[in-house]
């Protein structure tokens, strides 16, 4: 049985700070592999700075390529919008259910909020949750808070965001060490964020 970590993300773009969390996951956890489920649409994010969802599947898959532990995925595009969690981890399960045990990633930021997320307890009761740590605002909730599922990976804090990407690109700062060299020039190619 293959367990596979999946890490949720608009990915917009993919970053030298999702790439270390990601291989951190997959190297120093159980985790085999870790897939990049680049989402369509988040619940809590407006669409109209995001590129088009098969640019920044491109960037992850041109950012996992080299990686054999590292995987795109764009099982979110093919769903009902907005994507709920729970919703794609059900059809994971049906497609790939026999051989692979589905585990989620998140920074600690998200655990903070997971109470909010649509069938938290039916995730809880079904999959582990492997969370990065972030600085950020707020507690975690006292329910999770020594969690059976959930377990906390001592991953490197990386305080790298795409906005910060996408808006110092945009005036003309040099944010080419921030990214997978092939993301690079992917974006610079295409002329993205502009």
């Amino acid at each position: 049985m293959k367990k596979v970590g999946l890490y949720f993300g608009t990915f917009n773009p993919i970053h030298i700070g999702h790439m270390i969390i990601a291989n951190h996951m997959v190297e120093f956890s159980s985790l085999d592999e870790v897939w990049f489920v680049v989402t369509p649409q988040s619940p809590f994010k407006t669409k109209k700075t995001l590129l088009a969802d098969n640019h920044r599947y491109q960037m992850v898959y041109e950012a996992t390529k080299k990686y054999s532990k590292l995987k795109p995925s764009k099982i979110e595009f093919g769903l009902p919008q907005p994507n709920y969690t729970v919703n794609t981890l059900v059809h994971l399960r049906e497609k790939y259910g026999e051989d692979h045990d589905f585990a989620l990633i998140m920074g600690e930021d998200n655990l903070k909020g997971l109470h909010k997320w649509k069938n938290y307890e039916v995730i809880l009761e079904e999959y582990s949750v492997y969370v990065y740590p972030r600085i950020s605002e707020g507690d975690v909730e006292h329910q999770f808070k020594g969690h059976a599922k959930i377990q906390k990976v001592d991953a490197p804090i990386m305080e790298i965001s795409s906005t910060f990407i996408r808006k110092n690109h945009k005036v003309g700062k040099n944010i080419r060490p921030l990214l997978p060299e092939a993301v690079w020039k992917y974006m610079d190619e295409m002329n993205f964020y502009r």
